[in-house]
Order: structure tokens, then sequence, then C-alpha cells
């Protein structure tokens, strides 16, 4: 009798059949006292950074990067975890650290965040929907410090601000796309003063990067209070402090603050904390959970969002930045069939040998490779493997990243787990014990404007920045009120290094329009907005929504 074929098992159905190792003795491994946990429920807990004693040195800190996303997909959470894994199983003292999920991508369309296979941070579904609340927290906050704005209009407080040029939206961790424009106050005088407002995603909050920049309760206060809400009648800025509810909104984000402490399927801890997005913030977990790792642990692998372009160049350029860290290596991660997406090839013709636009794609990966090696960090390239790639294929790419002077190696992790991905960590290893001279692209004295044209050049290598005279003068008035040295933090599509997402592989000479700039002074970084790029997403014409739902037996089905 022949046997019937298994349908290979969902990452949902991995997840949940994992058996999960007790909060204290994931802790344990890192050398954390069961007395810094905080437990929210049986398999997740927050960590206080302030109950751990010091170690005296400080782990390596490897950075896990992607080339540009394509439909094809390509796996950087599920590397960083795999690398994790694979860095545990060859005796290195290993934590994880990356970024909370948002609700918008897993009810729109790019799914969760909890990596892939059998390389994912458990429990899955917890991870992926409301986990211990930090989300919520945000959106609270800021919908707080609106809801006191407007009240502060109401009853003529001061210092006055002009209802014409309040900056502070609203926020939401759903797509939708109906609430960009609004209006409020309408109604009567009752309502307060009728004024132009939107709505951005949470993960795009200001609030959410200065939870992810700030070093301790006294820090996120002071960030939250240095926040900019409007302007008066004579254009002087007003804040957050001004308004008076920077304290409040630290008793929202108190227990938010606190590391969220997991697992690995394979049981190496994991720190998930934050969660802004890379295209349109600055696309890092929080740096807090990341010094607690660094303090615990050997080797720290962290991501950021999206390819290196975004993701990798904020992390550099503002979070290593502001936090004063120094990373020792990067992976940038690749797929044979990413890379021929981004060569041309329509992805239901992927699986079809196409050495001319693998060759073609290669040119993306060249240039996140360049740009990376120019921060000062070694690079290498992790193929996460798929079972129909060929050989031929994978040595085209090796071939390649030799010539960049990298080595690409195959990354099993998603099939095998921790073991599909030891080699990749070996190689990790050499890299970081070798050392790099990590840099800043930037001085941060540099004017705000050239900050934005040096990235748009090195990073995207645009050939000129597009921007009205009012973006140029705004970026000026706010270098006259001491923001100079603030880096800047890019708002642009992923899909490119342009402006444009149809405009695929390396392009280089466009044109990079900036459209807005805004301050975000409590986070401490200006945002230019580049494009059509919208701060809050809308949902596809098929949403993940329509097929997440509950089972017969009351489980949740559908979420991936």
């Amino acid at each position: 009798m022949t046997a019937t074929p298994q349908a290979p098992q969902s990452d949902l159905e991995i997840a949940r059949a994992a058996r999960l190792a007790p909060m204290p003795e994931i802790a344990a491994k890192l050398g954390i006292p069961e007395a810094a946990l905080i437990p929210f429920g049986r398999d997740k807990a927050k960590v206080d950074p302030g109950a751990l004693a010091p170690r005296g040195r400080e782990g390596r800190l490897i950075l896990v990067t992607a080339i540009t996303p394509t439909a094809a997909g390509e796996g950087k959470t599920t590397t960083t975890v795999g690398l994790g894994d694979g860095l545990a199983r060859i005796g290195k003292r290993t934590a994880i650290c990356i970024r909370e999920a948002s609700l918008g991508p897993n009810f729109g369309m790019k799914g969760g965040a909890a990596g892939g296979g059998r390389a994912q941070v458990v429990p899955m579904e917890a991870m992926n929907l409301h986990f211990t609340g930090d989300f919520h927290a945000v959106t609270a906050a800021h919908n707080l410090l609106a809801a006191m704005v407007d009240n502060h209009i109401y009853w003529g407080n001061t210092p006055a601000i002009d209802p014409r040029r309040v900056t502070w939206r609203r926020v939401l961790d759903v797509n939708d796309r109906a609430l960009r424009e609004i209006v409020v106050g309408l109604g009567g005088v009752a309502n307060g003063y009728a004024h132009e407002a939107g709505f951005d995603i949470t993960a795009a909050s200001e609030v959410m990067a200065c939870l992810c920049l700030a070093t301790d309760l006294a820090d996120l206060e002071a960030r939250l209070g240095r926040i900019v809400v409007g302007y008066g009648p004579d254009r002087a800025p007003v804040t957050c402090a001004e308004v008076g509810a920077a304290g409040a909104m630290t008793v929202l984000l108190k227990d938010a603050l606190l590391p969220n402490l997991v697992q690995t399927l394979e049981g190496t801890p994991a720190f998930v904390h934050g969660g802004p997005f890379a295209n349109i913030a600055h696309g890092c977990n929080t740096l807090i959970a990341t010094r607690t790792a660094l303090g615990l642990a050997d080797y720290v692998v962290t991501e950021a969002g999206f390819g290196a372009d975004l993701g990798a160049e904020k992390f550099f350029d503002i979070k290593c930045r502001i936090g004063g860290l120094k990373p020792a290596a990067a992976v940038i991660v690749a797929t044979i069939r990413a890379l021929k997406s981004a060569g041309g090839v329509a992805k239901a013709e992927l699986s079809a040998p196409a050495p001319e636009a693998l060759r073609r794609g290669c040119a993306n990966l060249g240039r996140h490779i360049a740009n990376t090696k120019g921060f000062g960090v070694p690079v290498v390239v992790a193929i996460n493997a798929f079972s129909a790639d060929r050989p031929e294929e994978i040595a085209q790419i090796q071939a390649f990243a030799a010539e960049q002077g990298v080595e690409a190696i195959v990354a099993r992790h998603w099939a095998e787990g921790g073991a599909g991905a030891e080699d990749l960590a070996r190689k990790v290893v050499a890299l970081a014990e070798a050392g790099a001279a990590f840099a800043p692209l930037y001085p941060a004295d540099l004017g705000l404007f050239e900050k934005i044209d040096t990235i748009a050049r090195r990073i995207y290598h645009a050939g000129e920045v597009m921007a009205d005279k009012s973006v140029r003068a705004q970026l000026h008035a706010w270098e006259a009120a001491g923001y100079r040295d603030l880096p800047v933090c890019m708002a642009k599509t992923p899909y490119s290094f342009s402006s444009d997402p149809g405009l695929a592989g390396a392009p280089q000479g466009h044109t990079l329009p900036i459209r807005e700039v805004r301050l975000s002074a409590g986070a401490g970084f200006v945002v230019a907005i580049c494009g059509e790029i919208m701060t809050m997403p809308g949902l596809p014409r098929h949403p993940a929504a329509k097929a997440i739902g509950l089972d017969a037996e009351g489980r949740i089905a559908g979420l991936f």
C-alpha cells in the first residue's frame, strides 16, 4: 500500500506543536534571576533591567538585514531566529532581539513577525496578536496627548496653540486609509475648534520611537516632553511638556518599557520589544532590550526592517548613534527566488531556471553589500534556502558574492532549525572576532538637508534630491532652533532604491522627491517623507483578515 503524502505543516501548526520551556529556565540561560521576571502567563515575561547584576562586559552585536523586498519573500526574521539557534548550537551564549508584530500587516498582507518553519519565536499566536499589550499602551499614550492638545486649545490654555498649526496626529494599529486625513471638532462649540487632523499607524508614532530609543523611565519622560505638538500664533513650537501630558503618558508606558522575554522553538532566549516600521520609522527593536541582551549574552542577533537601504541605514545612523552601539558584523539575507524576482521574473515562474534574471537580480544584492560595508562592518550573505534551489543557482550567487569580497553561505534553518544555520553561525563568529571599524554615514553636525542628500546619493545612488523651498526653509528653521545635530529618518518605499516601487534592481541617477519633513524632537530625529509613501497603510483588495478566524475547536486559524 502506498502511503498518502503528508501536507507540509504550516508555521502556525509547527509553533502550536512546540513544547515550551518554563520562562525561568529560559531566563537562566542568560543568568537572569527569577526575581527579575514579571510573568505574563506561562510562556512570556517582562524583564526588569534594574534587577540584573552587571556582567562587566558586553556581547557582540550582529545585525541581520536583507536585499530589497520582493513578493517572493526573503526571510529576514526567520534567518535572525535560525542564526540565533545556530550560534547556541555551536556553544555561544546567545540572545535574539527582534521587534513586536503590528496588527496592520497581520490583517493586511505581510503576515506576522515571528519567523517561519523551524526557525520561529514562540508563542507565535500571542506574539503576532496582542502579546503583552505594548502596542496598545503606545496607542493609548499617543492618543492621550492628541486629546490633551485639543483640550488645551479648547480652554485657551497657555502657551497658545494655533488650531491651524497642530502637527500631532492620532494613531491606530490597523491599516485604515479612510483615516489618513480627517476633520475633528465638528458639531458646535462644545466639541472644540474644527481643524484638520489624521491618523498614522501606531508603528509610525513618535511615541513608539521614544519608547524604542529611551534608556530608562526618566529618559522616556524627557523624550516625551520634547515632542513638538504644534505651533502658536507666533509660530513658536509648543511641546508635550508644555501641554502637561508627559507624566501621564509615561505612566501608561511604564510596563511597556520593560523588555519582553520569550523563546525560539529550540529554547534560545528572545527579546521581542518595540515595533517601528523601517519604511516610515526607524525600524529597530528597543535600545533597552538590545542593551539588556548585550549585558547578558556573548552574541546578540538583531534585525532591522526591510532592505539594508532602509533598516540597516537607520540602525547604523540612528539607533547605533543614539545608543552608542558598535555592531560587530552584518548578515545580508537573500533568496534565489527573490533575486530572480528582482531580475524581472514573474512570481509564478520563479521555480524555472533563469540565470540571466538571477544575474540582473544580483546587482541589487551587490548594492546592499557595498552600502553595508561602507559603514565599516564586515558582511556575510545568507542564502535562505528553498527546496527548489538548484546547485548551479547557488554557485552563481556565491561566485557573485566572492567578486564583492564577501562569502555567501547556504542556510537551511527554515527546514532544519539551528542545525541548518551552523555554517552561517561559524562564519559570523569569525567575522565578529576579526573586528569591525564601524562609523555612521555622516557626521552629526552636517546640515539636515545635506544629511538627506548624503543618504540619497550614497545609499540610494540618486542623482539629485528634489525638495520645495518650503521644505528647505523648514529644515533651516529647525537648524536655527537647535535641531541641526539630529539624524534623519527617511520614509520611503521599501521596494526600490528610488521612490518608485516599480523601479527594481539597482537603479542610479534617479531623482528623489522629498514631499514633506516632520520633526520628531522627542525621538531625536527628523523624518523626510519621500514620494507617495503613506504613514497610514491601506488594506489590499483581499486582506489577510478574510482568512483569519477560529476553527471548530476554538483555535486560531489562518494566521501566518
